[in-house]
C-alpha cells in the first residue's frame, strides 16, 4: 500500500484544491447548504483565512444548537476513570501500544484480565473523587486468538469477554455507583442486547471507511478482522437498531485521502440520520507512538484536526455533539473550541489514558478556564448524553434509570456535580405482572376499535422516515423475468424438488392462466403429500402485553406504556383465559406479547407456570424468537440455556413468528430493532435441538420482492432438513391499513390476490417434502380468501383463536373468532373435509373434541375492565 507523508492526502488529491473550489465551497457552507463529499474534501485541506472563515461558520452552527439544545455557551466533559479490563485483543493495528501479549502481561505481573478487586478499586477511588463514568476499554476477543484468554474465562466461569463486560458492569453499578461506558470493540447485535441492561452508553470508533486501509498489505489495519470498515458500521447501525446511545468518531490521519476522510463523515452521517442514536462523535488526531509499525508516520497537524472538526461540524448540523480529546491537542483548546466542538470527552482526576499514555489529562481547572477564556462555561454530563438521558425509554434499560436519574439533573440531564456516587441495587423491576390499560382490547378491538391509528411516537420511535424511503427504494424495484413459465410449469409438476432458483422465481410471477395451472400443480403435491383433509385447532391466542418500545415498523400492535390502547395482563388473568379456553375445548393456547421493558426475563417462565399450573393439560405454544433473544439477554442466560429453562417450566413449542422476511435487507427497512435472520435461525434451531418444536411463518406484500419469497421458503426448507423442527409454514399476508411503514407512505398496500396464491402454492412446492403443512390465515384473508388458498396447496386453516389483537389493531376486518362449524364451512368451500388436530398435527382426544362441540360458538366469559 502506497502510504502519503502528508496526512490527508493521497493519490486522489496531491495538488489541493483550486481557490475557485474553495470560495465556492465555503459560500455553500455559510449559506447552511448542504455539502456534498467532493466539497467536503475541499474544505478538509483549508488552511489560512479559508480555515478561519470555515471554523467562524462552524461555530455558528455549534453555537446555534446549543441555543436550540437550552445550554448556550455551555461545553461539557465527563469525570472519569479509564479502566482498561483486557489489553489483549485478535487484531494488530499497526499504530496501537494499547495491546499487548500475555507474556508481557505475565512479565509484568497482571493477568490476561483485570480481576473484578482491581476494577473495583479504580471505580471507588473515582467514586470518591466524584467520578460518574467508568469507561471499560478493552482488546476484540482476545479469546479468539489468545488461548491464554479462553483459560482466564473459563476458569473464572464466563462464556466469552462480553460475559465478563456485563459481569463487572453490574458490580461497578452496585458497589461504587459510577456508569459504564462500554468500548468492547465490534459487537453483534445480540451482543447490545446483553450489554443494554447494564450501560447506559457504547462505543466504538468507526475509524475510516477506506476499505484499502483495511484490505491492503502494509495498511493500518491490515490483519485486523474487526477493522473492516462493513463490519464496524454494520454496529454503529446494530447500536442504533438496539437504541443504544453510542459514541463513535474518525481516527484522522492514518492514510486515508481527504475525499475518504470526507466519505467517512458522510457515512456517520448517515446512521445518525436513520437511527438518531450517535450520541457524540470524537475526532481524533493521529500520534506516532514507538515501537509500532507507524511510529514513522507524521502526526496529524493541527490544521487537519481544527479543518476536519468544522467540516464534521457542518455535515453532522447543529444537534449533533463534537469532540476532540484535549490530551492530544497541546493545549491548542481554544482552536478546537473555535472549530465547533462542544465536548471535551471524558477526562480522569486519577487513571491515565491507557490508549494514549504519554499524554496527561490536563486538569479539569486548567479546562475551564480555556474554556472561559474564550466565552464557554465547563459543565459535566454523565456518560450518557444529556438528549438520551431526557429521552428516556427506550434508550435507557428500566434498570438503569435508578442509576442514572441519581446522578442526572431532570431539568437538562447533565450531571449534579455534587451528587452522592454510591452503589444502588441493580434487579428487575418490581411487579412485572401487574395488570394495567386496555385490558378489554382482545374484546373491544372487535367493538371499539383503536383509540387513534398510530402511537404519539410515530415520528421517534421508527427511526427517520426519510433515511428509510431512500434505503427502501432498491428493494422494491421489480425484476425482468425470461425464463420460461410453461417449461418451470412442467419440472414443478414432474418433480418440485427439482425446480432451480430461476424456474421458481418465474413462477412466484406467474399470472393468469399460467398462475391458475401453478395452482393446480400445487393442489395435486398437497393432496399427494396430506390428502384432502382441511386440519384446524381450537385454540385462544394470549397477547399478555402489547406495550413494545423494539419499534418494527409494519406493527400496529406495540404501544407505549403510556398510550391509550397500551395493556398488560397480570398472571391471573392469563391464567384464567387459559382456563376458559380449555372449558370450551381448547387443546392449545398461543401466547406471544411486546417487549414491554419493564418484563423482566424470567417473566416468560412465569407466564408458561401460571398456565401450566391452571390448566395441566393444556399446550403452551409460545414466545417468539424476539421474545426468547430478549428473555435470554435480560437474564444473562445462553440461548440454549434460556430456552431449556423455559421448557422445564412448561413452555411446549414457540410460534415461528418475528421472521417476517428473513432477509435483511428487508428486515432492516421493516424493523428498527428486531433481530436480525441469523439470530431468528439461531433461536429456532436451538430449540429445535432442545425437542421445542416450532411453526414457520413468512409476512409478504410490503417492501419485499419475489426474490425475497423464494430466498426466505429456501431457507426455512434447508433448516427443516436440518431439524425437522418445523410442525407447519404459516403463510402472512401483510395489513396494511394501520401499519406505520404504510402510513409514512414507505409500503404497498398488502399484497393482490395473486401474490397470495402464488406464495401459497409456491410455499407447497418449495418446501415438499419437508414441511408437508402450509397454513392460511383466515384472520388476515377471510373466509372467501381462506378457501382460495386451500384451492392453491394449503391444507390447514390454522386454528379460533378466541382473540387476535395483533391483526385487528393492524386493521384486518376479518374478527377475532371463528368457530368449529365457521372453520368446517371454509373447507365446505373447497370441496374437502374437515378435521381437528393437536399443536403437533396428532388427533385431539374425543373428550377435547366433545368439550369444542359443546361449547362452539360460545366465546368464553369475558374478564372484567379493571379501573
Amino acid at each position: 500500500m502506497t502510504t502519503s507523508a502528508t496526512s490527508g492526502t493521497g493519490p486522489a488529491d496531491p495538488a489541493g484544491p483550486t481557490e475557485n473550489s474553495l470560495r465556492r465551497a465555503l459560500k455553500r457552507a455559510r449559506d447552511g447548504v448542504a455539502l456534498d463529499v467532493s466539497e467536503a474534501a475541499v474544505l478538509l485541506q483549508a488552511r489560512g483565512e479559508h480555515l478561519d472563515a470555515l471554523t467562524a461558520s462552524a461555530a455558528r452552527v455549534r453555537d446555534a444548537g446549543l441555543e436550540a439544545a437550552g445550554r448556550p455557551g455551555v461545553i461539557t466533559y465527563s469525570k472519569s476513570v479509564f479502566v482498561p479490563l483486557t489489553r489483549l485483543c485478535r487484531d494488530k493495528c499497526h499504530y496501537c501500544t494499547f495491546v499487548t501479549v500475555p507474556g508481557k502481561l505475565r512479565r509484568a505481573g497482571h493477568g490476561m484480565f483485570m480481576s473484578p478487586d482491581e476494577v473495583l478499586d479504580i471505580a471507588r477511588k473515582g467514586a470518591a473523587l466524584g467520578c460518574k463514568e467508568a469507561l471499560i476499554t478493552l482488546g476484540d476477543k482476545p479469546e479468539d486468538r489468545w488461548p491464554e484468554a479462553r483459560e482466564w474465562l473459563d476458569a473464572h466461569g464466563y462464556d466469552d469477554t462480553i460475559a465478563y463486560v456485563r459481569a463487572i458492569s453490574v458490580r461497578i453499578l452496585e458497589e461504587t455507583g459510577l456508569l459504564p461506558h462500554l468500548n468492547p470493540g465490534v459487537l453483534s447485535w445480540t451482543d447490545f442486547q446483553r450489554l443494554k441492561p447494564v450501560a447506559p452508553s457504547m462505543g466504538m470508533m468507526l475509524e475510516t471507511t477506506a476499505t484499502r486501509l483495511w484490505s491492503e498489505p502494509g495498511g493500518p489495519h491490515h490483519g485486523s478482522p474487526d477493522k473492516e470498515p462493513a463490519v464496524r458500521l454494520r454496529v454503529l447501525e446494530d447500536a442504533g437498531r438496539s437504541s443504544v446511545p453510542f459514541t463513535s468518531g474518525l481516527l484522522i490521519g492514518i492514510g486515508e485521502t481527504y475525499a475518504e476522510r470526507a466519505e467517512s463523515l458522510f457515512a456517520l452521517r448517515k446512521v445518525s440520520r436513520s437511527y438518531h442514536g450517535i450520541q457524540e462523535l470524537i475526532i481524533q488526531n493521529f500520534r506516532a507512538k514507538p515501537d509500532t509499525a507507524m511510529r514513522g508516520m507524521p502526526d496529524a497537524e493541527l490544521d487537519e484536526l481544527v479543518a476536519t472538526v468544522a467540516v464534521a461540524r457542518h455535515i453532522m448540523g447543529p444537534s449533533a455533539c463534537l469532540q476532540a480529546p484535549p490530551n492530544l491537542v497541546d493545549a491548542e483548546y481554544e482552536r478546537l473550541i473555535g472549530a465547533g466542538i462542544d465536548d471535551w470527552g471524558g477526562v480522569s482526576p486519577l487513571t491515565i489514558d491507557h490508549v494514549n499514555p504519554e499524554r496527561p489529562w490536563p486538569q479539569i481547572e486548567e479546562l475551564a478556564a480555556k474554556s472561559r477564556a474564550v466565552g464557554f462555561e465547563l459543565r459535566e454530563r454523565l456518560c450518557v448524553y444529556p438528549e438520551f438521558v431526557r429521552r428516556g425509554e427506550p434508550w435507557l434499560d428500566p434498570r438503569l434509570r435508578p442509576h442514572v436519574a441519581a446522578l442526572a439533573d431532570p431539568a437538562t440531564g447533565l450531571a449534579l456535580p455534587d451528587a452522592p456516587v454510591v452503589g444502588r441495587p441493580w434487579q428487575e423491576p418490581d411487579e412485572a405482572f401487574t395488570a394495567s390499560g386496555r385490558t378489554d382490547l382482545h374484546t373491544a378491538i372487535d367493538t371499539e376499535g383503536r383509540t387513534s391509528d398510530r402511537r404519539e411516537d410515530f415520528d421517534e420511535v421508527y427511526g427517520d422516515w426519510a433515511a428509510l424511503r431512500e434505503a427502501a427504494a432498491p428493494g422494491m424495484a421489480p425484476e425482468r423475468i425470461d425464463t420460461d413459465v410453461r417449461a418451470a410449469l412442467a419440472t414443478a409438476a414432474d418433480d418440485p424438488t427439482r425446480l432451480t432458483d430461476d424456474e421458481a422465481l418465474a413462477l412466484l410471477h406467474a399470472d393468469g392462466p399460467a398462475l391458475d395451472a401453478l395452482c393446480e400443480v400445487a393442489d395435486d403435491v398437497r393432496k399427494s403429500a396430506v390428502g384432502d383433509d382441511v386440519t384446524y385447532i381450537v385454540t385462544r391466542n394470549i397477547n399478555f402485553t402489547n406495550v413494545c418500545y423494539t419499534g418494527c415498523r409494519f406493527c400496529a400492535f406495540a404501544q407505549r406504556r403510556t398510550d391509550a390502547d397500551a395493556y398488560t395482563l397480570s398472571l391471573d388473568q392469563v391464567a384464567d383465559r387459559a382456563e376458559q379456553a380449555w372449558e370450551v375445548g381448547a387443546v392449545e393456547v398461543c401466547m406471544q406479547g411486546g417487549i414491554h421493558p419493564d418484563l423482566p426475563g424470567t417473566a416468560y417462565f412465569d407466564i408458561a407456570r401460571a398456565v401450566k399450573a391452571r390448566v395441566p393439560g393444556m399446550h403452551v405454544h409460545a414466545f417468539s424468537p424476539m421474545e426468547v433473544v430478549n428473555g435470554a439477554t435480560r437474564t444473562g442466560m445462553s440461548i440454549r440455556e434460556w430456552l431449556s429453562a423455559a421448557k422445564e417450566a412448561g413452555l411446549d413449542s414457540v410460534p415461528g413468528t418475528a421472521a417476517e422476511i428473513l432477509d435483511d435487507e428487508v428486515r432492516w427497512i421493516l424493523t428498527k430493532g428486531k433481530l436480525p435472520a441469523a439470530t431468528w435461525i439461531e433461536v429456532i434451531e436451538t430449540a429445535h435441538e432442545l425437542g421445542l418444536r416450532s411453526s414457520s411463518t413468512m409476512m409478504y406484500g410490503h417492501v419485499d420482492q419475489p426474490r425475497h419469497w423464494l430466498g426466505h421458503l429456501r431457507t426455512l426448507a434447508g433448516i427443516q432438513q436440518r431439524t425437522g423442527g418445523f410442525t407447519e409454514f404459516v403463510t402472512l399476508p401483510f395489513i396494511h391499513t394501520n401499519a406505520p411503514v404504510y402510513l409514512a407512505g414507505i409500503a404497498r398496500p398488502g399484497p393482490t390476490v395473486r401474490d397470495n396464491r402464488a406464495v401459497t402454492a409456491m410455499a407447497r412446492l418449495l418446501l415438499h417434502p419437508h414441511i408437508p403443512n402450509i397454513q392460511t390465515s383466515w384472520v388476515k384473508l377471510g373466509t372467501e380468501g381462506a378457501a382460495e388458498m386451500l384451492r392453491s396447496g394449503a391444507n390447514d386453516l390454522g386454528g379460533t383463536l378466541m382473540e387476535e389483537t395483533i391483526s385487528r389493531m393492524a386493521g384486518s376486518s376479518y374478527g377475532s373468532y371463528k368457530s368449529v362449524k365457521d372453520l368446517i364451512a371454509v373447507a365446505d368451500a373447497a370441496g374437502r373435509p374437515a378435521k381437528p388436530r393437536t399443536t403437533l398435527y396428532g388427533p385431539v382426544p374425543e373428550e377435547r373434541q366433545r368439550a369444542a362441540r359443546d361449547s362452539d360458538g360460545h366465546l368464553p366469559q369475558l374478564l372484567p375492565v379493571l379501573d
